[in-house]
């Protein structure tokens, strides 16, 4: 019989899928719209296209995103939030309101963030 499991709040989870610091930012731009590969390496100019391209296919993997290949020439390839994705994204907004909130205590706000106003509400 293996080991017994301490009771859990439910964060482990939870945040094995979204963990990393691009994951929660993308499934934020993808529950906005369906978008391309293309569309989420301008929308998220930090990320790197390698890390991009693994983050996506992580989020795919956990059944956060769906990832949906239309048979034109070329191919194109678009990323769309699953329901089990909404439902994350929206247990995601309290923590995001919260971070907006405290980022200048916890001083982790970017300082591009800090000049720049949100492109999106809360």
């Amino acid at each position: 019989m293996g080991k017994k499991q301490p009771d859990s709040c439910g964060l482990g989870p939870a945040l094995e899928v979204i963990s990393g610091k691009w994951k929660a930012l993308l499934l934020w731009q993808i529950h906005k719209a369906p978008a391309r590969f293309g569309e989420l390496k301008r929308l998220v100019p930090d990320i790197s296209e390698k890390m991009l391209i693994q983050q996506l296919r992580e989020m795919e993997a956990d059944g956060i995103v769906h990832r949906e290949i239309f048979p034109e020439v070329p191919p194109r390839v678009e990323y769309s939030i699953t329901e089990f994705g909404v439902e994350l994204d929206n247990a995601l907004i309290p923590l995001a309101r919260w971070g907006k909130q405290h980022a200048r205590r916890t001083d982790r706000q970017s300082p591009r963030q800090a000049r720049e106003p949100a492109s999106h509400s809360l």
